[in-house]
């Protein structure tokens, strides 16, 4: 245990290095994670890693999602390098989405995350009901 404080401690304390003093807007660690911890983020993600996808389909396969929102994950998501858009001379224009070699590499984490929320999500709501019966 005494190993992780230290590597968790040294990590602080190259941060802080980083960031003139304990800034740590700008740490590594929280500056990806906030981008793909997103509401909507890990299910594009995770739809783009089967294949590309059309705007419009996407729309249909995440349908509680409003049109601005994916407009606005994607753009995220592009934004960061994990998704590439390419756009097709067709009329009307017709735009696929798909991941980049960036985002392929991140899903393989994310997946093992997602796979352990799916695994794990009874027993996070049963601690969360017995927390707040504790509280009430």
């Amino acid at each position: 245990m005494d190993s992780k404080i230290v590597n968790l401690r040294s990590k602080i304390a190259v941060y802080k290095a980083m960031t003139d003093g304990g800034n740590f807007a700008d740490c590594p660690v929280r500056d990806v994670i906030q981008g793909i911890s997103g509401k909507w983020s890990s299910l594009l993600v995770m739809a783009l890693a089967e294949r590309p996808y059309r705007f419009g389909e996407l729309r249909r396969l995440v349908p509680d999602i409003s049109q601005r929102m994916l407009t606005q994950t994607l753009h995220d998501l592009q934004r960061d390098g994990y998704v590439h858009r390419e756009v097709f001379p067709t009329k009307p224009p017709s735009v696929e989405y798909s991941l980049t070699d960036l985002g392929r590499s991140m899903f393989g984490p994310l997946q093992q995350l997602l796979q352990w929320a799916e695994l794990n999500h009874g027993a996070v709501r049963a601690a969360r009901a017995a927390f707040d019966a504790t509280e009430a």
